[in-house]
């Protein structure tokens, strides 16, 4: 099953990126295919949330090697046949009456994100195409979408798990949230420190005919000669003559003896 190991995975929908030509459009879903009895089958799990909040839950195992199999959901389908073509393109087609009836054509997208075409025909004949598109999931909701392929009715297990699991998710999400916010502000703390150190060294080996004191401005200048210069007297006060060849920044000595710019 070494073809099989880029799809397996926790997909979670985009949304935003599906297009429906058939069926109900969910707001969130989960698409997980797993390798089971040692690698010679694949299971797919499929969760959804519908518009309306009602949870659906199909899965379905299959072996990957072109044959056909018994479908577990009779009512829809009597066979089904699934291969895996190459690393990035899996396909599995139902049959019912030995009439194809849905095909689901799975497809790793060079950015790594999982595409699935649903094509088959409503309930009066038309045909449709759905298209679906997931990123690997990072979060531990099973949500899904495929409303076009396996018709399963909600149940009340789905709903509560459903609950508690958005439950959990909520308080999981606002603790990461808090988290990224420490780490971004750390990182902002860091890359001012960092700024800091560098302004720091570069004042320590400037000129300068005076010993600082913690607390005061001062200005810093670039000399002619490449060297700096740390001064007392303002960029304005030099009346555009300075024996300098650029101002570089004003700075205030901190009480850690370090150096900010400051305005």
């Amino acid at each position: 099953m070494v073809q099989a190991y880029n799809f397996l995975a926790s997909w979670q929908l985009f949304p935003e990126k599906c297009v429906y030509e058939s069926g109900n459009v969910p707001k969130s879903g989960n698409y997980k295919i797993e390798s089971i009895l040692n690698g010679k089958s694949l299971q797919i799990s499929m969760n959804w949330i519908t518009i309306e909040n009602e949870a659906y839950y199909a899965q379905f195992s299959v072996v990957p090697d072109g044959s056909l199999q018994p479908c577990e959901y009779q009512e829809f389908a009597d066979t089904v046949a699934a291969e895996i073509s190459d690393t990035s393109k899996l396909i599995h087609i139902f049959f019912k009456n030995n009439q194809q009836v849905l095909s689901v054509q799975h497809r790793i997208l060079p950015n790594g994100y999982l595409e699935l075409f649903y094509q088959g025909k409503n309930t009066n004949g038309t045909e449709f195409v759905n298209k679906e598109v997931y990123h690997k999931q990072m979060s531990v909701l099973p949500y899904a979408s495929s409303v076009g392929s396996v018709a399963i009715q909600p149940t009340k297990q789905g709903m509560i798990k459903h609950k508690a699991l958005s439950a959990m998710e909520a308080q999981t999400n606002m603790q990461l949230e808090q988290i990224k916010q420490q780490i971004e502000l750390l990182a902002k703390q860091a890359q001012e420190i960092r700024k800091r150190r560098e302004l720091s060294l570069m004042i320590y080996d400037a000129q300068m005919n005076f010993k600082p004191q913690i607390g005061q401005i001062y200005h810093l200048y670039e000399n002619k000669d490449g060297n700096y210069l740390l001064s007392l007297v303002a960029p304005k006060e030099w009346a555009g003559k300075g024996p300098f060849k650029q101002f570089v920044a004003t700075v205030q000595l901190l009480a850690d003896h370090t150096w900010v710019e400051v305005a």
